[in-house]
């Protein structure tokens, strides 16, 4: 029997449940705004640069009236894949060769003009890799595990000055959330634990400060299980 003293469990109110109907919304609803206004974001800006350097009887917005956003990425696209088209061929490559010529000429400019070639290659050659294999080192120090990106076997100067006998290995270890910055650290080989994730996993762990953890794999799941012995018949 219950007296006037018991608990009654209360009802939800209507404005806790506004207040979760609305953080509910917000994470379906601010993904997908933020990467439309990326998007749009990046379009305008390169139109705002293609644009003015087209002659204007091929913008369409002489002949509409209207600003169509994009039409300077779709000249951008074009040309980047006409460019690279003609520099595959004998003539390109011979004009890329003397331009290449007279910049390595110019004191100031062969200083920039060499250090962004080498990103770009790095970055967006086919044949070039980035990023092998995301890994865990410990940093700053003992004790503390930080996760990074396996890029290259150090070579040259940098091999041949440290005094260990094994292989050296380069690992960039990016700063939480903006992954673009971050320090380049030389470990020893056996010192690295390669990881399974992908590389974009390991990004987005990084770039969501822990929060967002890839999705494991089955065989991880069954690691994890405790093993159950099997129950012995007592004779």
């Amino acid at each position: 029997m219950n007296t006037p003293f018991d608990d009654i469990p209360r009802k939800r109110g209507l404005l806790a449940s506004l207040h979760a109907s609305f953080f509910t919304g917000l994470v379906v609803i601010a993904p997908v705004g933020l990467t439309i206004w990326l998007i749009w974001s990046l379009f305008g800006w390169v139109d705002g640069f293609v644009l003015p350097l087209i002659p204007g009887w091929f913008n369409p917005e002489e002949y509409i009236g209207i600003n169509l956003r994009g039409v300077g990425v779709i000249f951008f696209l074009v040309f980047t894949i006409v460019v690279g088209w003609v520099a595959k061929g004998l003539i390109g490559r011979s004009l890329i060769r003397f331009g290449e010529s007279v910049v390595e000429r110019t004191p100031v400019v062969r200083s920039i003009y060499s250090g962004i070639k080498q990103i770009a290659e790095t970055v967006f050659a086919q044949s070039e890799r980035s990023f092998e294999k995301a890994c865990l080192v410990q940093y700053p120090r003992k004790g503390i595990w930080a996760v990074g990106f396996v890029s290259t076997e150090a070579r040259g100067e940098i091999a041949s000055r440290v005094g260990t006998t094994g292989a050296l290995v380069s690992v960039f270890v990016p700063t939480t959330p903006n992954p673009t910055s971050g320090f380049l650290l030389y470990f020893p080989e056996e010192d690295v634990v390669l990881l399974d994730m992908g590389i974009e996993d390991a990004a987005k762990l990084i770039i969501s400060a822990g929060l967002v953890y890839p999705p494991e794999r089955p065989a991880e799941r069954a690691a994890d299980k405790p093993r159950v012995e099997p129950v012995r018949k007592v004779s």
